[in-house]
């Protein structure tokens, strides 16, 4: 029997290269996202070219409750889940105060809310087996306070303390848990808020959606808690502990403003 693994916005970017990377390695699939469509042609894919089962799920986790609904709807078809990926979330780019509140709020619910949700209702089952992963979409930003996406940062510094404290706790269950911290990729992110002409996203080129997910899967395999993928941004996060907070602010809206 295989082993199953869920994906949160599999449909496209990161999410859809750990789905090809998952079925690769004999993992049946539970592909999530709001696009049907494009996960049904997802599953077409990999089913063809797999000895794999993948199931689509169309779920908005922008949803208030709807993690716990996709849960139930996993739970009730008894599938187990040995790998959880949360990697579905979004940002979005400006001076906070002129941001859409209501955009902020689905932003908290998809990139924390969401994806603590998920962690605590599936975890349990892998801890119980004593084997299972979680592997968490975290991000360069992680480590630093992002103006003019304050949001956004905010809620990837949340993922990475999350993960690391849970990886703590479930030590010696069996059950690994990553951190995924990718720079600049390929993925339409910056396209759909405007970064696409930032000095970020014109100093530091983006890097294939496909490489990120594969050091992502390896990482996890390897028991990697915390997983930076590539060398400039390794050193970009290293440089950074010996700055002072404001320094780092100001360095990062410079890095996020239009470039002209």
């Amino acid at each position: 029997m295989n082993r199953t693994a869920l994906i949160t916005g599999a449909s496209s970017g990161i999410g859809l290269e750990f789905s090809k990377i998952m079925a690769r390695e004999g993992f049946d699939l539970v592909l999530v996202a709001r696009r049907q469509d494009l996960l049904e042609n997802l599953k077409r894919e990999l089913e063809a070219a797999h000895p794999i089962k993948a199931t689509v799920i169309v779920m908005d986790l922008s949803v208030h409750k709807n993690a716990e609904k996709l849960y139930d709807t996993v739970a009730s078809s008894g599938t187990h889940i040995d790998v959880l990926v949360n990697n579905a979330g979004f940002g979005d780019y400006g001076d906070f105060i002129e941001t859409d509140p209501q955009k902020n709020h689905d932003m908290i619910q998809v990139n924390i809310m969401a994806l603590t949700a998920l962690t605590r209702l599936f975890s349990p089952a892998m801890v119980a087996r004593k084997q299972g992963g979680i592997i968490n979409l975290a991000s360069i930003v992680s480590f630093q306070p992002g103006p003019l996406m304050a949001v956004y940062y905010a809620s990837k510094a949340y993922v990475l303390s999350f993960t690391e404290a849970l990886a703590t706790e479930l030590k010696n269950s069996g059950v690994k848990v990553t951190a995924l911290c990718p720079g600049p990729t390929e993925t339409g992110f910056s396209e759909v808020t405007g970064l696409e002409k930032s000095v970020l996203f014109q100093r530091f080129q983006p890097v294939p959606a496909s490489k990120v997910a594969e050091f992502g899967y390896q990482a996890w395999k390897k028991g990697k808690i915390v997983a930076i993928y590539g060398l400039p941004n390794k050193s970009l996060v290293f440089g950074e502990r010996f700055l002072p907070r404001n320094v780092t602010s100001n360095l990062m809206k410079w890095m996020q403003k239009k470039a002209m």
